[in-house]
């Protein structure tokens, strides 16, 4: 069992994402939705730890759900978040009012029929196509190879885009996805390099010099809502999805995974690699739990947290504690706690 948890309750906010700082020790970003991401506004709040457990350093208000978010890395007081309104948002935390930029272009067309009147031989109906709507933005990441300073994002209308916050449109559209993209994650290694994870069962391998994608793994027979990088090996990848596993791909030989991991009993909300043990990782889940697993041993499970009462969608594992991990979930709640399994030798 982990030791107690650092908990927050934020009445009315349902949690999607959450993400510690890579500066300050401790300080945690989370973004919000009202009434579950379906409808209302979006809260991105910045929390501290104390004695007492978890504060709110500044909370920011948007005008629709925010669904993930992503901290600058060459900036401690910046960060972005992305939403249901096809945008992303450029914040400061050590300024009140906000955001500084936004970016919104993720549109998609739809063909519209209307009824217009009736004739003799019935109701007379006009197609108007190419009528053009901002979808949900689900994934947004800043790169994390220091020499670029570039960001990622993923959106229902099937297509990512590369964008440099310092310009106020996007550098590149990257198409082939055929669903809705969900996951967005820089390779903390190769420089100009991400994955990207969608409804279209595939992960898919991406360059910024190219719009072309370089591999495509049809990785589940499912949605596949997450996946991350291994932050010891420039190959390694993982994969969570509906199916309730999680899959490791080496993308050297993508025909058949490296390992699978089975315990899940709903959807796989969110993975991520441990940043201090090459075969640690932990996932999240619509089952309520978070889960860590240790990929290199032959019973792989190493803890099951159960301190949520609805869909957990948001962790991740501090970059200056090897035994911090933060979560949110839908039940307007974050949690900050050190799960017994890290705090032992993997």
């Amino acid at each position: 069992m982990s030791a107690a948890a650092r908990t927050l309750r934020v009445p009315g906010r349902h949690g999607y994402a959450a993400e510690f700082s890579p500066y300050l020790p401790g300080r945690l970003a989370c973004a919000a939705a009202q009434h579950y991401g379906i409808a209302g506004c979006g809260t991105l709040l910045i929390l501290d730890q104390n004695e007492s457990g978890l504060r709110v350093f500044r909370s920011f208000e948007w005008n629709d759900g925010l669904f993930d978010v992503t901290w600058s890395e060459n900036n401690e007081h910046v960060l972005v978040t992305c939403s249901g309104d096809g945008s992303l948002q450029l914040w400061d935390t050590a300024k009140a009012a906000g955001p500084l930029q936004v970016y919104k272009e993720h549109t998609q067309e739809y063909n519209g029929v209307w009824s217009v009147g009736s004739g003799s031989g019935g109701v007379d109906k006009m197609t108007f196509p190419f009528l053009r709507c901002y979808v949900e933005v689900y994934s947004v990441d800043w790169s994390q190879t220091r020499g670029e300073q570039l960001m990622v994002s993923g959106s229902w209308d099937q297509t990512i885009k590369l964008w440099d916050p310092t310009v106020g449109k996007s550098l590149c559209t990257f198409r082939g996805h055929e669903s809705v993209i969900y996951s967005t994650i820089w390779s903390p290694h190769i420089p100009g390099c991400f994955a990207s994870a969608s409804g279209d069962q595939t992960l898919r391998i991406w360059d910024v010099k190219s719009t072309g994608v370089r591999i495509v793994v049809p990785a589940h027979q499912a949605e596949i809502l997450s996946c991350d990088w291994c932050k010891y090996n420039e190959n390694l990848l993982v994969t969570g999805a509906v199916d309730c596993s999680l899959r490791g791909w080496d993308l050297r030989n993508v025909r058949q995974p490296v390992f699978e991991l089975l315990g899940h009993t709903y959807a796989i909300r969110r993975v991520k690699f441990s940043p201090f043990h090459a075969s640690v990782l932990a996932s999240c889940s619509y089952d309520f739990s978070v889960r860590f697993w240790n990929f290199s041993n032959p019973d792989p499970l190493l803890e099951t947290v159960e301190h949520h009462t609805e869909f957990t969608c948001g962790l991740d594992l501090s970059l200056q504690s090897p035994t911090q991990v933060a979560d949110c979930a839908w039940d307007e709640t974050i949690k900050i706690y050190d799960p017994i399994c890290l705090a032992m030798p993997a």
